[in-house]
């Protein structure tokens, strides 16, 4: 089994979020970047299954070379092996397009993906990857197992969860139940430095959106404490002042 993982490189969840050039980018200074939680998952669960039915596992990623550290992380892990694509993650879109014009002629049986990357949440790159590449998707997987070439599949829905049976090859995006992540131990931090990282140029694609600006949330305001009694005139909040209702 040859198994795709994509992998993002994303800030420390403590970090303390900043912007500079007037609002529009992201300040990097000071900022501790960690894999992606979604992806870490779906690369755990990539390798169990290699672990059960033999086979192998790449990761990707579209990054420049601060990110290497963090593919070394993937390797150290377990992963036998890691492309970087030497490009700036502009866009869901860009990412897409950047790997499955990287990987569309190797054949993978399973492309996973994290169901969404914990800064901008777009949760985009696996429909848009398996859309690209036509293959099948299967979002937000919490349980997973392959056999003879067949994927079973559970997956959150609205109010519950369906199960879903899929002929590889196919792109599944992880969602937080799938697996617990492992810790690289100190004979994978070794081995990962002697394992092959290729860096490969992007492709002639652009971004298809651009970041105008930031804006940091509005403080929270002072709570106001309704008599139970007086359903009235909480509702009369809702609906006039918060204008929820």
């Amino acid at each position: 089994m040859k198994i795709l993982v994509c992998i993002s490189n994303v800030p420390d969840t403590t970090t303390k979020v900043s912007f500079t050039d007037n609002n529009t980018k992201f300040n990097t200074a000071g900022v501790q970047y960690i894999i992606n939680p979604y992806d870490e998952l779906a690369l755990t669960r990539a390798l169990e299954l290699t672990e059960k039915n033999g086979g192998e596992v790449t990761v990707i990623n579209v990054g420049l070379v601060d990110t290497e550290a963090n593919i070394r992380k993937a390797l150290a892990i377990g992963a036998n092996d890691a492309i970087r694509i030497n490009a700036n993650p502009e866009d869901g879109y860009f990412v897409a397009e950047q790997i499955a014009a990287a990987v569309k002629s190797e054949g993978y049986d399973v492309i996973f993906t994290g169901r969404e990357s914990i800064d901008y949440n777009s949760g985009i790159v696996g429909g848009l990857l398996a859309e690209i590449l036509n293959l099948p998707l299967i979002n937000v997987v919490s349980k997973l197992e392959i056999e003879g070439g067949i994927v079973t599949a559970d997956r959150d829905i609205d109010g519950g969860k369906e199960t879903v049976k899929v002929a590889t090859p196919c792109v599944i995006s992880a969602q937080k139940e799938l697996t617990e992540p492992r810790i690289p131990n100190m004979r994978g931090i070794m081995a990962a430095r002697t394992k092959p990282l290729k860096v490969v140029e992007p492709s002639g694609s652009n971004a298809l959106s651009n970041i105008s600006a930031f804006e940091m949330p509005k403080p929270k305001g002072d709570c106001k404490y309704i008599d139970a009694a007086n359903a009235g005139h909480l509702i009369d909040l809702l609906h006039n002042e918060a204008k929820v209702i």
